[in-house]
């Protein structure tokens, strides 16, 4: 039996400009463009090996170890496309095996918890379509392969670049004019930062799906903000990222948060992603931008409670001053930082101290289970990883 086999990690994104409603929902288009950074795989990342051999008899897919169903219209979408373009190859090369015509076999793992408000879907379609590219050998570059992805999961487009990302609405009906693309390239603002603060690993009470129709549907704040705030915005984030321009790109992601959020509480019935800890952090970010009148973090808030806290590397003793005080028992910090320089953060808050006059809630801690410290990253990865079996064509740990 002869096994093809193709393996890519790819990353997760956090958007700084949000994307929320869609203008057609069998496509995944989107009724706003939207601008992303993308994080680094070590802690935030999804593998996956794609196969595909005459002798399968199913498409089949193991998430994380188990047999997962393989019906969804998204991810049948997003097979089909990927099989035409290979069809595509093999009419035009005879000598090209069959392989769009075979059964594929996908495994896949994720290294953070699924469906917990950490853009696990954009991952993971982002590396589906990635690794069966690879096997298939196709000729088309990210961008192209962005429109594919987005129909799985539309913030999945965005997942194929590294450093910051643009998923452009586009104008067309058929959405061949909604795609990613590079605004700036990784190497170019390296210093970027972002702690994640994992408030919940619960799943959502209310899906993104099902939480962006009803706000197209019922809130009156929505067509303001897709038809008049968001264009201005996604020009001026631009450029703020283009120019490495840090207090503007942190007032325009935690205004966009803020204005997301409003939406999604000015749905009927109201949606309520965030929680008392979200707030809580919110009033934090606020009060350290304030001690030292200027801004050095910004927090933005994804369809759940858990924050993300964007920052320049240079500030990072400034901020950790306040957050390694408040969270030094949580998760997360000694698999980043050793004793010498977790004890420069505690000696950094002991010289701010005096000076504090905001609220500090020394209980913040309890309602955050892990801190996820991590940076602007790349866009998906070839990997000598294989979670299938070359002879079997099954996961390895079956």
């Amino acid at each position: 039996m002869s096994v093809h086999i193709a393996s890519t990690t790819a990353p997760v994104n956090i958007a700084t400009l949000k994307y929320w409603g869609k203008r057609d929902t069998a496509l995944n288009l989107p009724t706003n463009s939207s601008i992303s950074v993308t994080l680094a795989q070590e802690d935030l990342r999804t593998l996956t090996s794609a196969a595909t051999s005459a002798s399968f008899e199913r498409d089949t897919l193991w998430l994380n170890g188990k047999e997962e169903s393989l019906d969804n219209k998204r991810t049948q979408d997003c097979l089909q496309d990927l099989r035409d373009l290979r069809r595509a190859l093999e009419e035009q090369d005879k000598s090209l095996e069959p392989l769009s015509q075979w059964k594929l076999h996908i495994a896949s793992e994720n290294n953070f918890p699924t469906a917990a408000g950490l853009a696990s879907s954009a991952a993971g379609f982002a590396a589906l379509v990635v690794a069966i590219a690879k096997l298939y050998q196709l000729p088309q570059d990210m961008s192209a392969l962005s429109k594919v992805a987005r129909k799985g999961s539309g913030s999945a487009c965005r997942s194929l670049f590294g450093g910051f990302v643009a998923w452009e609405m586009g104008e067309q009906a058929d959405g061949s004019d909604s795609q990613a693309v590079q605004v700036l390239p990784l190497d170019k603002w390296p210093e970027m930062k972002a702690a994640i603060l994992v408030v919940s690993d619960a799943k959502k009470d209310t899906s993104s799906t099902s939480g962006m129709q009803r706000t197209v549907h019922t809130s009156d704040l929505f067509k303001e903000r897709v038809d008049t705030v968001v264009p201005r915005r996604f020009n001026e984030m631009k450029e703020a990222i283009v120019q490495r321009d840090f207090p503007r790109f942190a007032e325009l992601t935690m205004r966009d948060s803020n204005s997301f959020h409003a939406t999604c509480l000015d749905s009927y019935p109201p949606i309520f992603y965030l929680n008392d800890t979200s707030r809580k952090i919110i009033r934090l970010v606020d009060g350290i931008n304030a001690f030292y009148n200027e801004t050095i973090v910004a927090y933005t808030f994804d369809a759940g409670p858990n924050a993300v806290l964007y920052y320049e590397e240079k500030n990072e003793q400034k901020l950790f001053a306040f957050l390694y005080h408040l969270l030094s028992g949580v998760d997360g910090w000694k698999s980043k930082y050793g004793d010498e320089q977790l004890k420069a953060f505690s000696d950094a808050f002991s010289e701010a101290s005096e000076k504090v006059e905001f609220y500090l809630d020394d209980e913040l801690y309890k309602g955050i289970s892990r801190v996820i410290l991590t940076r602007a990253g790349p866009g998906p990865q070839d990997t000598t990883e294989c979670l299938i079996d070359e002879t079997s064509g099954l996961p390895k740990a079956l």
